[in-house]
């Protein structure tokens, strides 16, 4: 079997096959490096007066100090690195807001904004003082040493549950919309035991009582099947005298939004997929060039890097040959 070298684009845009998507000069002061803009940013009104706001870690994470969030062009809270999510409050009710996310290295300096988000907060609803009943019963289990899915049973208001709030301990970590009972929650340190539970918020920024609480334990080892790609196909086709390869999988199911891949062909990793807008729902696909011989043989997987920085589980292997 004969190697064949895999061209690397280097040009940013809605989907990109790259080695890393340029790094941006920071805006103010500071020496080194400036991270890169945040990717998978989402915004879901949490109450008439609140939003959340969630991303994924940005390249280069470890080298990232902070995370600033804007609303428009004002900034509205700092976060450490640790963090990835803030509830933006004091917010107007029926109101639509566009928000962004920056990125602040251990040196200083600025990253550029990630693509803006947006979000409208719900009608205030008027002298609500009743919060909604407390979630239904909870479950959960750990899929892998790194995430754990949980459910609930859906609360009940009388004006209608806004949004759920997960808590790890005493300590917020995840908001889904008032019509989602179940999430995926990654970032969790292998051989670890934690307490999760569940609270409905309305409109009116009433919070249920807890939910009851959900105990489990990640495993100390990992076999990365939970992070990995699923339904992972590969074939190939020819166009203009020369071959490429065409996969299709299932993203993995996090608590965030999966922007970036990893490729290996026979045994080495080639390229990076990223998008640079939002991902495509449900099957993603994709086709990259492999050369012009054809009955060339080659092996291909790929994973994810997941919400928290790391990377997931690879996909199963599959092979291919060009003209087969």
């Amino acid at each position: 079997m004969r190697r064949v070298p895999v061209p690397l684009a280097l040009v940013c845009g809605s989907l990109l096959l790259v080695t890393a998507c340029g790094w941006s000069r920071a805006d103010d002061g500071g020496e080194g490096r400036a991270p890169g803009a945040p990717a998978g940013v989402t915004a879901a009104a949490g109450s008439s007066t609140s939003v959340h706001v969630m991303w994924n870690a940005a390249p280069g994470s470890s080298g990232v100090r902070g995370y600033e969030v804007y609303r428009g062009t004002t900034k509205v809270a700092e976060v450490p690195s640790s963090r990835h999510m803030v509830d933006v409050t004091r917010l107007r009710p029926s109101t639509m807001y566009a928000f962004t996310v920056r990125a602040r290295g251990t040196e200083g300096r600025l990253g550029p904004p990630s693509r803006a988000v947006r979000a409208r907060t719900p009608a205030a609803t008027a002298a609500d003082r009743s919060a909604p009943s407390r979630p239904g019963p909870t479950a959960g289990r750990a899929v892998s040493s790194r995430a754990a899915q949980l459910s609930w049973g859906a609360s009940r208001d009388d004006r209608g549950v806004v949004s759920y709030d997960v808590y790890q301990g005493g300590v917020k970590i995840h908001s889904v919309g008032g019509n989602q009972t179940a999430t995926v929650v990654t970032g969790l340190r292998p051989g670890s035991r934690y307490v999760f539970t569940v609270r409905a918020r309305d409109a009116a920024d009433n919070l249920s009582p807890a939910g009851a609480p959900v105990r489990l334990a990640t495993p100390g080892s990992d076999d990365g099947r939970s992070t990995a790609p699923t339904a992972f196909t590969a074939a190939t086709h020819r166009s203009g005298g020369a071959f490429s390869v065409d996969l299709a999988w299932d993203p993995p199911r996090t608590d965030g939004v999966i922007t970036e891949y990893q490729i290996q062909l026979d045994g080495t990793a080639v390229t990076s997929l990223v998008w640079g807008g939002t991902p495509p729902s449900g099957r993603a696909r994709n086709s990259f060039y492999v050369g012009t011989a054809a009955g060339e043989e080659h092996r291909v997987r790929l994973r994810a890097r997941l919400p928290d920085g790391t990377w997931g589980g690879w996909s199963a292997e599959r092979t291919v040959t060009t003209g087969g």
